[in-house]
């Protein structure tokens, strides 16, 4: 399969266009531009909000004009990630694509189709005279995957469509119905350096190569968590050699990504450097088989390295045995049947950072239910505070609840029963979608959401299969021709 064969063009070739604009979350003013001058170019009613969402209106078909109006959503922000070893600036380059088998990926980068396909299939639509379709709203927010902000700074009265279609999903023949609430925690430890005593030997850790993935739909998947790794070695290392000593700590990127590599600073002394070396390679074996599953291509690396100031012995200790005290991962599942043993809530230690005279500490808790949201990043506050840490969680989002009496989930299901002959899987997912935002500005607002296929999300693996983009597109135009007045 070669560029041209990719099916539908009309999507393909939208995506393409996107994957050519710079859009890093907060960074989005040239896809806002590319937008706006796109929609004002076809004659047809579109409008910038003061945050810089987007809307774009297109008139119903002839015969369809009594039809409700449908809003299709997506955002137009990305991830953006790459390969340690991979020069490139997501705030000039263009998103490199290629075809492997039935999946479009990208060369290095995250692929950007969270959510640039959606953002294509809106603008497919948008373009095409052969589609039938009620009213149409087509929605590009902004900065969705650093905090929902487009969302969040949408004023009532932006939209005016009574079902909404959020192309934000990543599972082609599952219908999303409700989805998790979020916030974040960050804790900081304050220190002074120290100049480190004359029998003291520095070596560094190094571990990549991990899968990492997506912090909310990806943490029932039992990948590993660099930080959590790294922080378990030296947490033994402290316990089992007396004056080791921290000088740096680094690892993970964003909040909404599984960190997939990391690095350390130690000194330990002359006496037990070569046990620890034998440590590390006895303690890469270990994880490794723990993890035998899902991240098959660990890579370890310790070397020595200068020596550099240290970070205060108690403070070091303390935020070693906070790693290692601190919840990551699932803690609870949902209770409700309908959402068939989906995640309820979670906490995932995002991203460590050592400066000059503070180590930053970030971290994401979701849950469906939002006592247990608050409850989560209690928890998460409370370690890093016994541990002498400043702690803090932001305001976060809201939960979206499963709507019992949806017409627009009974449109769905059915046209996607008459279209594939099989059932779709109706659920919630344990991630954020703006929905949940939408839901308390706009009450009474029925919403979906569903999408292709993708995987290794928020990764330099990204990967959109390319057969499940025809399906959505093909189930996307029967919801629309099937919406009632």
């Amino acid at each position: 399969m070669n560029k041209n064969d990719l099916k539908p063009a009309v999507v393909f070739e939208q995506f393409a266009k996107i994957n050519e604009i710079p859009r890093p979350s907060k960074r989005e003013e040239k896809m806002i531009e590319y937008l706006k001058n796109w929609g004002e170019s076809r004659g047809l009613d579109t409008k910038v909000d003061e945050t810089g969402n987007v809307i774009i209106r297109k008139p119903a078909t002839k015969g369809m004009e009594n039809r409700k109006t449908v809003i299709l959503q997506s955002h137009m922000d990305m991830v953006c990630d790459k390969l340690v070893d991979v020069e490139f600036d997501f705030d000039h380059d263009p998103i490199k694509t290629y075809i492997d088998g039935e999946w479009l990926t990208a060369e290095g980068t995250t692929l950007g189709a969270d959510d640039g396909i959606g953002c294509a299939i809106e603008l497919a639509i948008l373009d095409s005279n052969d589609v039938e379709h009620g009213p149409i709203e087509c929605v590009f927010t902004r900065d969705e995957e650093t905090g929902l902000t487009g969302a969040e700074g949408m004023k009532a009265g932006f939209m005016t469509g009574d079902y909404l279609i959020n192309l934000d999903s990543e599972d082609e023949g599952e219908i999303f119905v409700s989805c998790a609430g979020g916030r974040n925690t960050q804790a900081r430890f304050n220190f002074q350096r120290e100049e480190p005593q004359k029998d003291l030997f520095f070596m560094s850790g190094q571990l990549k190569g991990l899968v990492g993935g997506h912090s909310g739909d990806d943490i029932n998947k039992k990948r590993a968590n660099a930080i959590k790794i790294l922080g378990r070695f030296l947490f033994q290392t402290m316990k089992r050699y007396e004056g080791v000593r921290l000088a740096q700590f680094h690892s993970g990127k964003l909040h909404n990504a599984i960190p997939r590599d990391g690095r350390f600073v130690i000194a330990v002394p002359n006496a037990v450097k070569e046990n620890v070396r034998a440590d590390w390679n006895v303690y890469a074996a270990e994880v490794e088989d723990e993890f035998h599953v899902t991240d098959t291509s660990m890579e370890w690396f310790m070397e020595s390295c200068d020596a550099e100031p240290v970070i205060e012995a108690q403070v070091a200790k303390n935020f070693v045995w906070a790693l290692q005290a601190v919840d990551n991962g699932i803690y609870a599942i949902c209770q409700d049947e309908a959402l068939g043993g989906m995640v309820e809530t979670s906490s995932n230690i995002a991203s460590v950072h050592t400066q000059e005279t503070t180590i930053e500490i970030l971290s994401s808790q979701r849950s469906n239910v939002m006592s247990n949201l608050d409850n989560m990043c209690a928890t998460i506050q409370a370690v890093f505070e016994l541990a002498g840490a400043e702690a803090k969680s932001s305001d976060g989002y809201p939960a979206w609840k499963m709507k019992a009496d949806s017409k627009l989930t009974k449109i769905v299901v059915d046209t996607y029963k008459q279209l594939f002959k099989k059932e779709p899987i109706v659920r919630g997912i344990h991630a954020g979608l703006e929905c949940g935002l939408f839901s308390e500005r706009y009450p009474n607002l029925d919403m979906v959401s569903f999408g292709p296929t993708l995987r290794f999300v928020h990764t330099p693996d990204e990967r959109l299969h390319i057969p499940t983009v025809q399906m959505v597109w093909d189930h996307l135009l029967l919801v629309l021709k099937n919406i009632p007045c």
